[in-house]
Protein backbone atom coordinates (compact mmCIF):
# COMPACT_ATOMS: atom_id res chain seq x y z
CA UNK A 1 0.00 0.00 0.00
CA UNK A 2 0.90 3.57 -0.73
CA UNK A 3 2.85 5.58 2.36
CA UNK A 4 -0.22 7.98 1.73
CA UNK A 5 -3.09 5.70 2.38
CA UNK A 6 -4.01 8.21 5.86
CA UNK A 7 -6.89 6.70 7.56
CA UNK A 8 -8.40 8.01 11.17
CA UNK A 9 -8.61 4.90 13.88
CA UNK A 10 -10.33 5.42 16.90
CA UNK A 11 -8.71 5.19 19.96
CA UNK A 12 -10.10 5.06 23.55
CA UNK A 13 -9.81 6.14 27.10
CA UNK A 14 -11.81 5.77 29.77
CA UNK A 15 -10.85 7.80 33.04
CA UNK A 16 -12.86 7.09 36.07
CA UNK A 17 -16.54 7.98 34.58
CA UNK A 18 -15.21 10.05 31.81
CA UNK A 19 -14.97 8.45 28.79
CA UNK A 20 -12.47 9.95 25.56
CA UNK A 21 -12.61 8.94 22.17
CA UNK A 22 -9.94 10.25 19.82
CA UNK A 23 -9.48 9.91 16.35
CA UNK A 24 -5.88 10.39 15.31
CA UNK A 25 -4.25 9.85 11.39
CA UNK A 26 -2.50 6.57 10.53
CA UNK A 27 -1.04 4.97 7.94
CA UNK A 28 -1.57 1.86 6.57
CA UNK A 29 1.07 -0.51 6.23
CA UNK A 30 -1.06 -3.50 5.23
CA UNK A 31 -1.60 -6.64 7.60
CA UNK A 32 -3.56 -4.66 10.17
CA UNK A 33 -0.09 -2.59 10.91
CA UNK A 34 -0.89 1.23 10.87
CA UNK A 35 1.46 3.87 11.59
CA UNK A 36 0.74 6.46 14.05
CA UNK A 37 1.07 10.13 12.33
CA UNK A 38 0.18 12.45 14.89
CA UNK A 39 0.21 12.54 18.81
CA UNK A 40 -2.66 11.17 20.33
CA UNK A 41 -4.54 13.82 23.38
CA UNK A 42 -5.71 11.32 26.00
CA UNK A 43 -4.45 7.91 25.03
CA UNK A 44 -1.13 6.92 26.91
CA UNK A 45 1.71 4.89 25.72
CA UNK A 46 1.35 5.36 21.88
CA UNK A 47 3.47 8.19 20.40
CA UNK A 48 3.63 9.40 16.65
CA UNK A 49 5.17 6.49 14.48
CA UNK A 50 4.55 3.71 16.61
CA UNK A 51 3.11 0.80 14.70
CA UNK A 52 -0.24 -0.28 15.68
CA UNK A 53 -2.56 -2.70 15.73
CA UNK A 54 -6.30 -1.90 14.16
CA UNK A 55 -9.29 -3.77 12.76
CA UNK A 56 -11.91 -2.40 11.01
CA UNK A 57 -15.25 -2.38 13.44
CA UNK A 58 -18.70 -2.83 11.32
CA UNK A 59 -20.13 -1.10 14.81
CA UNK A 60 -17.96 1.94 14.93
CA UNK A 61 -17.50 1.81 11.16
CA UNK A 62 -14.36 2.91 10.84
CA UNK A 63 -10.53 1.20 12.27
CA UNK A 64 -10.57 0.66 16.07
CA UNK A 65 -7.18 0.63 17.73
CA UNK A 66 -6.72 -2.95 19.11
CA UNK A 67 -2.76 -2.89 20.48
CA UNK A 68 0.79 -1.51 19.79
CA UNK A 69 2.99 -3.78 17.79
CA UNK A 70 6.07 -1.59 17.56
CA UNK A 71 7.42 1.55 19.08
CA UNK A 72 9.30 3.81 17.41
CA UNK A 73 11.82 5.52 19.64
CA UNK A 74 9.76 8.61 20.27
CA UNK A 75 8.10 10.28 23.20
CA UNK A 76 5.05 12.18 23.97
CA UNK A 77 4.66 15.05 26.66
CA UNK A 78 1.67 16.56 27.48
CA UNK A 79 1.80 20.32 28.35
CA UNK A 80 -1.34 22.66 29.53
CA UNK A 81 -0.80 26.63 29.56
CA UNK A 82 -2.43 29.15 31.99
CA UNK A 83 -2.26 31.64 28.58
CA UNK A 84 -2.66 30.35 24.65
CA UNK A 85 0.16 29.11 23.12
CA UNK A 86 -0.06 31.59 20.25
CA UNK A 87 0.18 34.59 22.00
CA UNK A 88 3.85 36.40 22.23
CA UNK A 89 4.68 35.64 26.34
CA UNK A 90 6.54 33.01 28.17
CA UNK A 91 4.27 29.86 26.24
CA UNK A 92 5.31 31.36 22.93
CA UNK A 93 8.69 31.11 24.43
CA UNK A 94 8.41 27.73 25.64
CA UNK A 95 7.41 25.99 22.60
CA UNK A 96 10.21 28.12 20.53
CA UNK A 97 12.60 26.60 22.94
CA UNK A 98 11.08 22.93 22.55
CA UNK A 99 10.92 23.32 18.74
CA UNK A 100 14.97 24.56 18.96
CA UNK A 101 15.59 21.08 21.27
CA UNK A 102 14.51 19.12 18.12
CA UNK A 103 10.63 18.99 19.24
CA UNK A 104 7.58 19.24 17.56
CA UNK A 105 4.13 19.93 18.59
CA UNK A 106 0.20 19.70 18.49
CA UNK A 107 -2.81 21.32 20.20
CA UNK A 108 -5.88 19.79 20.59
CA UNK A 109 -6.50 23.73 21.59
CA UNK A 110 -4.10 26.41 22.17
CA UNK A 111 -3.46 25.60 25.69
CA UNK A 112 -3.28 21.62 25.85
CA UNK A 113 -0.84 21.18 23.95
CA UNK A 114 1.13 17.59 22.72
CA UNK A 115 5.03 17.77 22.53
CA UNK A 116 6.20 14.86 19.77
CA UNK A 117 9.78 14.43 21.10
CA UNK A 118 12.01 12.61 18.24
CA UNK A 119 13.82 9.31 19.70
CA UNK A 120 17.16 11.59 18.55
CA UNK A 121 16.61 13.77 21.47
CA UNK A 122 16.43 12.58 25.24
CA UNK A 123 13.55 12.69 27.55
CA UNK A 124 15.07 14.02 30.41
CA UNK A 125 16.63 17.16 28.50
CA UNK A 126 12.80 18.13 27.86
CA UNK A 127 11.48 17.14 31.14
CA UNK A 128 13.97 19.04 33.00
CA UNK A 129 13.65 22.13 30.75
CA UNK A 130 9.56 21.99 31.60
CA UNK A 131 10.50 21.50 35.40
CA UNK A 132 13.08 24.35 35.32
CA UNK A 133 10.64 26.56 33.56
CA UNK A 134 7.23 25.54 35.65
CA UNK A 135 5.27 24.82 33.24
CA UNK A 136 2.07 22.21 34.46
CA UNK A 137 3.32 18.58 32.02
CA UNK A 138 2.68 14.64 32.22
CA UNK A 139 4.45 11.85 30.73
CA UNK A 140 2.07 10.47 27.95
CA UNK A 141 4.40 7.79 26.28
CA UNK A 142 6.23 6.23 28.13
CA UNK A 143 3.54 6.84 30.64
CA UNK A 144 4.64 8.34 34.29
CA UNK A 145 3.74 4.50 35.34
CA UNK A 146 5.88 2.92 32.55
CA UNK A 147 8.58 4.76 33.50
CA UNK A 148 8.65 4.40 37.21
CA UNK A 149 6.91 1.39 37.87
CA UNK A 150 8.82 1.22 41.22
CA UNK A 151 7.14 4.34 42.31
CA UNK A 152 3.77 3.60 41.82
CA UNK A 153 3.61 0.10 43.45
Amino acid sequence: MAETDYQKVVLRHEEGDAAYVETPWVVDLGDGRYRMENCTFYFYGIAAGDIIGAEYSEEEGQLVFTHVLEKSGNKLVRIIFENPENEEGPEKQHLDSLVAMGCSYEGANPKYICIDIPKSVELSMVCQYLTENEVQWEHASPSYSELYLDDVL
